[in-house]
């Protein structure tokens, strides 16, 4: 099996609504996201994926979130924009976009600060 990882980020804000204590009030994070693949052969040149495809496919997700106030933006309208939220709305539509390539998305974590992340994936 190999796994491939990419790193990206982005800022935005967000508040936790039923949270009491200081992330009830708006506030920002710079948000790092780390996305894992997984695949059990290469192509012909040796590659599982193109890193390119990878990181291209996270961007145009990822830009969805940049410079937004997460809670105006679907689906966490219903949702809370928690870390552990977004890491599984960023793994499904990942997987969503990258379903006609011959890799699988293991986990993706999120990581609200440089010491605290939440991770997400399916067995």
């Amino acid at each position: 099996m190999y796994e491939l990882m990419i790193k990206t980020s982005f800022a935005s804000a967000h508040n936790l609504r039923d949270y009491e204590g200081a992330c009830e009030r708006l506030h920002g994070h710079n948000w790092r996201v780390d996305v894992f693949v997984k695949s059990e052969s290469l192509d012909s040149i040796g590659l599982a994926l193109d890193f390119k495809i990878l990181k291209e496919k996270t961007k145009s997700i990822v830009e969805e979130l940049d410079h937004k106030y997460l809670n105006e933006i679907e689906p966490f309208t219903e949702i809370n924009p928690s870390s552990e939220n977004m890491a599984r709305h960023l793994f499904k539509r990942l997987s969503e976009g990258l379903i006609h390539y011959p890799v699988k998305v293991s986990k993706v974590k999120v990581w609200e600060s440089e010491n605290a992340c939440a991770s997400y994936y399916e067995e």
